[in-house]
């Protein structure tokens, strides 16, 4: 093969993989953005649900839209997603300052709070309690937008 025909050969190779890559990048953009779009849907949820009085599924939809959230940004910063419900270990694994992690540890506990029965049922949340996860949500959510821009 001669020098043009082996630069015009490399050149396309090159040029393949930039598309390559920069389709892979629109693909993690799309997928980032999904996850900010729910994290930002569950946050409108919690809301309209505590003003209906419905605490417990606000409280819920509170934990979710962190953990989407944080899990939006872990994609952003190019982690592979993991599959937990543990919002600290999402904080952590982002090297999240120590108030962000102590607001990820007061949240976390809502998911199975909210899911699954103990002995006594399944814990009843009230409107201080949903009023603080509100509180917890959008300061944890802020830090995430903030890294995100």
């Amino acid at each position: 093969m001669d020098t043009s025909v082996r630069y015009i050969y490399n050149l396309r190779i090159n040029v393949d993989k930039v598309f390559k890559d920069f389709d892979f990048k629109i693909a993690m953009r799309k997928e980032i953005e999904n996850w900010w779009k729910q994290a930002e849907h569950d946050s409108k949820a919690a809301k309209n649900l505590y003003e209906n009085l419905f605490y417990s599924n606000s409280s819920f939809c509170c934990q979710q839209a962190t953990e989407k959230a944080l899990k939006a940004l872990l994609l952003d910063k190019g982690f592979e997603l993991i599959k937990t419900h543990d919002l600290v270990l999402l904080a952590r694994k982002l090297n999240a300052p120590e108030d962000i992690i102590q607001l990820c540890k007061n949240l976390t506990p809502v998911y199975v709070e909210t899911r699954y029965p103990f002995d006594e049922g399944f814990k009843e949340f009230n409107k201080e309690e949903t009023k603080e996860d509100i509180e917890t949500m959008e300061e944890i959510i802020k830090w995430v937008k903030e890294k995100l821009l």
